[in-house]
């Protein structure tokens, strides 16, 4: 209890930090080492191992995506050791970044980025704003998501990246095994958050997933339900996720040992990136909620969210 009471007081004061400051206004070194101290003290060290890439099926033999065929058949990949995130980039870990680098004013409306009519590229202390500091970050384009962690890379010289598609889903499955959801239980307790006409953000939460079919652009702030085996949050549900891998169908392209399609390939989505956690855009049926599921998605899409590994062999922490 006591170290559940110092994690929430340390996420209230960096909410407190980071959520009020103008986009044009540099960060303070407060700022900026909360941010960095953040991203080293959520590194969850995670063994490599061998595990089957894709989906592997249930026990009775039926996929857990029957409506998916770019996740068949799996293919035996080995992963390196790393260290992941064990949270989603919050909006305001992700705006002192676009501060410190002069681009938090690129994406507004005024500049032609015309998402953010519907959600604004910023960070407030408003706990029930959708850009809530402690809420996850949505990042306009893949590119800036991969600057993040970049940028991360080069405050703290360790060798931060967007996560592989392997990577993720080795995560997401605790070290590769055959479970459908990254959640405490592996099963799913939805919250009835977003159930209701009228939404009341300050709302207790129940379940142990956020999973709605909604364009509603509301979501819990990070950390907000008990983490999987691995002690990892959220992915499954809440926002999907970017990953490093431009988008093939299926698995045979890749290599053996930590794959990663790391150019384009052939066919009508090469140019776009693999997202996993479908059910942050709130997908649940025909399996599109499970672990397994993938979607090449634009890199100009500005829905995604994402985390950050470090791609080292012992643990940071």
């Amino acid at each position: 209890m006591i170290a559940n009471f110092r994690i929430w007081i340390g996420a209230a004061v960096f909410g407190l930090v980071v959520g009020c400051s103008s986009s044009s206004q540099q960060p303070s070194e407060d700022e900026l080492a909360m941010v960095l101290a953040n991203a080293e003290d959520s590194l969850v060290f995670i063994e490599g191992g061998e595990f089957r890439l894709g989906d592997v099926g249930q026990a009775s033999g039926e996929p857990f995506s029957p409506l998916l065929e770019n996740n068949k058949p799996p293919i035996m990949v080995t992963i390196h050791d790393f260290s992941m995130q064990s949270k989603e980039v919050t909006w305001g870990e992700f705006l002192v970044f676009l501060r410190d680098v002069g681009r938090a004013g690129n994406y507004t409306v005024e500049n032609g980025f015309r998402n953010a009519a519907r959600l604004p590229i910023e960070s407030n202390d408003d706990p029930t704003s959708p850009n809530y500091a402690l809420k996850p970050a949505r990042s306009p384009n893949y590119s800036e998501a991969e600057e993040y962690c970049a940028w991360l890379a080069e405050k703290t010289n360790l060798p931060f990246a967007i996560p592989t598609e392997a990577q993720w889903e080795y995560a997401a499955r605790n070290r590769g095994q055959r479970i459908a959801y990254a959640t405490n239980t592996g099963e799913l307790l939805l919250d009835d958050y977003l159930q209701k006409t009228s939404v009341d953000p300050l709302k207790p939460v129940t379940g142990n997933v956020l999973i709605h079919s909604s364009f509603a652009v509301e979501r819990r702030p990070v950390g907000s339900y008990q983490p999987s085996p691995l002690g990892l949050y959220d992915m499954t549900g809440n926002v999907p996720e970017w990953t490093r891998d431009w988008f093939q169908s299926g698995y045979g392209h890749l290599d053996a040992s930590n794959p990663v399609a790391s150019e384009p390939g052939e066919g009508p989505d090469n140019l776009k990136k693999s997202v996993r956690d479908i059910a942050g855009y709130g997908d649940h049926s025909g399996g599109l909620a499970t672990v397994y599921a993938r979607r090449a998605v634009s890199v100009d899409s500005p829905n995604q969210g994402f985390r950050c590994v470090v791609n080292h062999p012992e643990p940071i922490n």
